[in-house]
């Protein structure tokens, strides 16, 4: 049956007649969910981006929706977990933040495992937290902290040694992920439903997914996609760390619109782990790599995440930790440019971006840069200064005249990509 995927009907096939299964059912326009769904009374989530509920049903129900007149899809509510691996940074921020921009007043949604909202680095900017796992959104993993503080931390408890790359942005934070880091497909759904809906975001980072190559007709990229085309919204979605082989971005990442990122290392290598197109249709992914290994950032209390560098910062590698360097970049951009449509800023960030060399179903275009980004958001490059001359002096009878000074060459060296965090990701610190 066409609304029925292969993986579902495997799935059913495996259950017992009464063991209930996790389903998003998306329902045909015009249908209430008691016209297209008549046999299910518990609903887990009702969704608005798109007609449709999470529900628990057994395979015979399954098998029953299927055949409703109002029913369009059924797709299985798969597991998604963070996306840390174990590997190392850089990109161009300190030279935007120097224009005066650092992404205030443009609101970014974290849709994690939560947020410590006791850290320094955060206070004063967390506007708004829900919880859908547990009775509150505060940080019983570490992940959703970390990739945070990625987005926009202050460095306030470090003197601002350790800063995000849009230290001035709004968050907003839904707890979708467990303290195991684990959660569903539909839980994330809500979270984003509640980011766009309800707090009216810019920007979504999503440093998780479910494994496997997909083709972005699962119902989360389904969803990630109705998001960015209805309400406008920028989504920054981790590619995977199921690399280095070829067809393993999993889901979100393989959605159509989203910004799918990629990880590279200080080296300017694509990291080993990171997950490599294409998708399973074909297409390229990933859009774009960041800085993803040893990144630096706020640890939430009482958490065992990630290498400890500091009190209160530890370490850690992965396309979650590349994703949010995306984020960030994305929140400068609007700043600096709020009339920017959401596909420009996608295709803005990603024509600033310097080609590694490697194949781009491994890079996309290469590696992001915020000063790139800026000026493809402002259309004003900014121009390298240039030494001043010094005047000659002026000669005199004794002693005799001196040859003047010959003035300092201009630099002609290439500008290396400062990374979003020039201060945080110094080479003493990655190591030590």
């Amino acid at each position: 049956m066409a609304k029925i995927p292969s993986g579902l009907h495997s799935q059913m096939n495996a259950m017992s007649n009464d063991e209930p299964i996790p389903v998003i059912v998306r329902r045909k326009q015009g249908f209430f969910r008691a016209q297209a769904l008549p046999m299910v009374t518990d609903v887990e989530h009702s969704f608005q981006l798109f007609p449709g509920e999470a529900v628990k049903v057994t395979a015979a129900e399954i098998d029953e929706l299927s055949r409703q007149e109002g029913v369009d899809q059924i797709w299985p509510d798969l597991p998604v977990h963070t996306w840390l691996d174990t590997s190392a940074p850089i990109i161009a921020a300190p030279k935007v933040w120097a224009l005066g921009i650092k992404g205030a007043g443009v609101k970014v949604a974290i849709v994690d495992t939560g947020i410590d909202s006791a850290h320094p680095d955060f206070a004063g900017r967390i506007m708004a937290t829900k919880s859908f796992v547990s009775s509150s959104a505060q940080d019983d993993n570490g992940h959703g902290t970390h990739v945070a503080s990625i987005v926009a931390g202050s460095g306030a408890k470090s003197n601002g040694k350790y800063v995000g790359v849009a230290p001035e942005a709004s968050l907003y934070v839904a707890k979708v992920l467990r303290a195991d880091g684990g959660g569903s497909m539909s839980g994330v759904m809500a979270g984003i439903e509640w980011a766009v809906l309800e707090q009216n975001v810019q920007v979504i980072n999503l440093s998780l997914g479910g494994s496997g190559s997909c083709d972005g007709t699962d119902a989360l990229s389904v969803m990630c996609d109705e998001a960015v085309t209805q309400m406008g919204v920028v989504i920054c979605v981790a590619a995977g760390n199921t690399g280095p082989g070829e067809r393993t971005v999993g889901s979100p990442g393989c959605a159509h619109l989203v910004i799918t990122v990629g990880a590279m290392d200080d080296s300017s290598r694509i990291a080993s782990f990171s997950s490599r197109g294409p998708t399973a249709d074909g297409r390229v992914k990933p859009d774009i790599v960041f800085p993803g290994v040893n990144i630096v950032a706020a640890q939430a209390a009482g958490t065992q995440m990630g290498q400890v560098v500091a009190p209160g910062y530890v370490a850690a590698n992965g396309t979650s930790m590349a994703t949010p360097h995306a984020s960030g970049v994305a929140a400068l951009m609007l700043q600096a440019n709020p009339n920017l449509t959401t596909d420009q800023v996608k295709a803005k960030m990603l024509a600033g971006a310097v080609n590694l060399g490697a194949p781009a179903n491994d890079q996309g275009v290469g590696r992001g840069d915020a000063l790139k980004a800026y000026e493809q958001a402002t259309a004003t490059p900014i121009p390298t200064p240039t030494p001043p001359t010094p005047t000659p002096p002026t000669p005199t009878p004794l002693p005799p005249t001196p040859t003047p000074p010959t003035p300092p060459p201009p630099d002609t060296k290439p500008a290396e990509p400062q990374g979003c965090l020039a201060a945080l990701f110094s080479a003493a610190r990655k190591r030590g």
